[in-house]
């Protein structure tokens, strides 16, 4: 059966903002080389060239994995293998990664609006633990070039949300010139805080861009307590009275979904074996959104995040084949309505 969105008008189109990066994944046969690394297990830290570089000549000892990465540009990439219309906004080096990164959008019908920086392209080493759980060691390079200078309001032009991932809080400037030319623009702003530790680095900030600015906020338990300092259930109810939709991701128990005074829990799909969970939360923001664009309830819209997510840490990495994704679509379709 042909999966179709069911929509009478025009699909909404969505556009994320991010760290252009590449992913360079290694799965681990335990803890001892993050502990060589100094990378606390879960987190995302930022590095120099100097820790790249060391970081470089340990995985020249072992099997490693390329793919195009990001947050901001995962959700990207399972929004438009999905189907859905997107746009994605990063800055990359004049380098083979900086092309790798292009190629993959053009061949996934993402309109690109990539700027080009002379710093070598980024990279997050990742790190994959026999639990499935990811530790980045994260290069910025040219990512982090990406200025509020660049932005210009014909970015924005012809898009309904503007999908932001956390980790661009480095620049202060450069996240409120996109949340302001996208407002203008008449978009909604949806904020994926990302990473636990970079809300407690700026918890100020990231507290400000939620009560003032997302409409959409999307946080896992960890990133909601980091928010909060309540556990999900409350962290929940405390970040919904800040924006329109609030999504608390409880990892296998599935996902916490409240608007106004409706709360909503999605179980996750079961899973036989946890392989990576890179790009879990990236894959069931794509899901949810994709649901949005279609025009579909919030619960259906959390079941959808969670066929991408249970489907995803089923593999290394965020690429999934085409033969999966017309597998996750005809899925799809024994949850959604007639």
């Amino acid at each position: 059966m042909q999966y179709i969105c069911k929509k009478n008008k025009e699909m909404d189109k969505i556009i994320g903002i991010g760290n252009a990066l590449i992913d360079v994944l290694a799965v681990l046969e335990d803890e001892t080389t993050l502990q060589k690394v100094g990378l606390p297990k879960g987190s995302m830290q930022l590095i120099d060239e100097k820790k790249l570089e060391e970081i470089n000549n340990l995985f020249s000892t072992m099997p490693t994995h390329l793919a195009t990465g990001g947050s901001a540009a995962n959700t990207i990439l399972g929004l438009a293998c999905m189907g859905a219309k997107t746009g994605f906004i990063g800055k990359i080096g004049e380098d083979n990664y900086g092309n790798f990164f292009k190629e993959n959008c053009i061949e996934n019908d993402i309109e690109e609006k990539l700027l080009v920086s002379d710093l070598p392209s980024g990279v997050a080493s990742t790190f994959i633990t026999p639990d499935g759980e990811r530790t980045f060691g994260t290069y910025l390079g040219a990512a982090a070039a990406l200025k509020a200078e660049d932005l210009t309001p014909d970015l924005f032009k012809g898009y309904t949300y503007l999908y932001i991932e956390g980790y661009l809080v480095q620049d202060h400037t450069m996240i409120l010139r996109a949340i302001e030319l996208a407002k203008e623009a008449g978009l909604q702003i949806c904020l994926d805080l990302s990473s636990y530790n970079i809300v407690e680095n700026d918890l100020e900030f990231f507290t400000l861009l939620v009560n003032k600015y997302a409409d959409i906020v999307f946080a896992n338990e960890e990133e909601a307590k980091a928010l909060t300092g309540k556990e999900p259930a409350e962290a929940l109810n405390e970040i919904s009275r800040m924006c329109s939709v609030a999504i608390v991701k409880i990892g296998s128990q599935g996902s916490l979904i409240k608007k106004g005074t409706c709360t909503t829990h999605v179980p996750a799909i079961e899973v036989e074996k946890v392989v990576d969970t890179t790009g879990a939360g990236d894959y069931f923001s794509a899901g949810f959104l994709y649901g949005l664009t279609c025009g579909y309830s919030l619960e259906k819209c959390a079941q959808i995040g969670s066929i991408l997510a249970g489907n995803v840490i089923q593999v290394v990495g965020t690429n999934l084949s085409k033969e999966k994704w017309d597998e996750i679509k005809l899925n799809i379709n024994t949850i959604l309505p007639e």
